[in-house]
């Protein structure tokens, strides 16, 4: 390093530089060994024979259903009730869905609703729509007056 400057405030500059890239690598250097003996310790637990020779199996995930899924909970427990998925809040673009109340394809919050609210919500039009998979409006005798 013969290009050094002459002037003693460039050459502090350089200097302070100089120190602090040195902290930085033994930062570096520190994390790097600590992290060094944690896997040899975890290495060695590893290592460890147990009582059993089969492998540890964690126990199995039961699945939990979605907020989506609904059990069948109309008026006589087989399915016939209708759900009504809620608008996330008042300005979202999407209007309200109507469902069949064992439909599984409700993306949003969804609230139980009786067929007499179903024949009132089925004519909004505006502001609510039909599920085009479970198609609540095709059950028989539920839109009639």
């Amino acid at each position: 390093m013969s290009d050094l400057p002459p002037d003693p405030a460039r050459l502090r500059a350089i200097l302070a530089h100089l120190d602090r890239q040195l902290a930085d690598a033994d930062t570096i250097r520190t994390y790097l060994r600590l992290q060094r003996e944690e896997v040899q310790r975890a290495l060695q637990a590893a290592s460890r024979p147990t009582r059993s020779t089969r492998p540890q199996l964690r126990p199995a995930l039961t699945p939990t259903p979605s907020p989506t899924e609904r059990s069948p909970s109309g008026p006589t427990g087989v399915g016939d009730g209708y759900m009504l998925e809620i608008k996330s809040h008042p300005k979202d673009p999407r209007p309200g869905v109507l469902h069949v109340d064992s439909c599984t394809r409700a993306s949003r919050k969804t609230s139980p609703i009786s067929a007499d609210q179903f024949r009132v919500a089925i004519r909004d039009t505006e502001h609510i729509e039909t599920c085009s998979f479970c198609r609540p409006e095709a059950k028989p005798d539920d839109t009639a007056d």
